[in-house]
């Protein structure tokens, strides 16, 4: 026996989606940047040193002195000399004043008077020590900086866009949705009459 049937065949719509992207065309220029470094400035200041020898009194001391020295010499020793001499006469004219205390004040101030002048020595060095003067001063140096700051300078250009495309989407029906219905052993029974469909 055959059961009727009947058959169904469907096909769901299909949708199409088809999309265009934005597009931005822009342009921007480089920033413009200048840097200017100044030379640094020194200054070197210099004092030299100096190195003083004073050699006069040695050479006075070995007998080689300058004319002002010998008659700077002269007059002290005959200053020198000028007050032994007075302080002598003083001396023995105090004697002699004093001659009724005694004694004989005339022959022993002759006696004195005559007696070679002994001098007494004894080792030594010519020139003596320290009779070289040495003085010496240092150098001095002086240095200054000055430093400079660069210079920077900048220019910032700004963005430039030229041309813009905006995006799109198209949506569209790609197929139909369909239904297909078919019959199989399916019968129309009335009275008397049978019919197949």
């Amino acid at each position: 026996m055959q059961m009727p049937q009947i058959r169904l065949q469907s096909t769901f719509a299909q949708t199409q989606i088809q999309t265009t992207p934005a597009r931005l065309d822009m342009e921007k220029s480089k920033a413009e940047l200048s840097i200017e470094q100044p030379q640094a400035k020194m200054e070197v200041s210099h004092t030299p040193s100096k190195l003083t020898i004073d050699q006069t009194e040695a050479w006075a001391q070995l007998g080689f002195k300058s004319i002002p020295r010998l008659v700077e010499d002269a007059k002290h020793e005959g200053y020198q000399a000028w007050l032994e001499g007075v302080a002598r006469v003083s001396q023995e004219g105090d004697e002699l004043m004093k001659i009724e205390n005694g004694g004989s004040p005339i022959p022993e101030q002759a006696r004195r008077n005559s007696e070679p002048t002994s001098y007494e020595f004894n080792i030594g060095w010519i020139p003596t020590q320290g009779s070289v003067k040495i003085d010496y001063k240092a150098s001095k140096i002086d240095i200054d900086w000055k430093v400079n700051k660069p210079i920077i300078s900048s220019n910032v250009t700004k963005q430039e866009v030229y041309q813009y495309s905006p995006g799109k989407v198209d949506i569209s029906l790609k197929n139909h949705a369909s239904l297909k219905i078919d019959f199989e052993n399916l019968k129309f029974v009335g009275t008397n009459y049978e019919q197949s469909i």
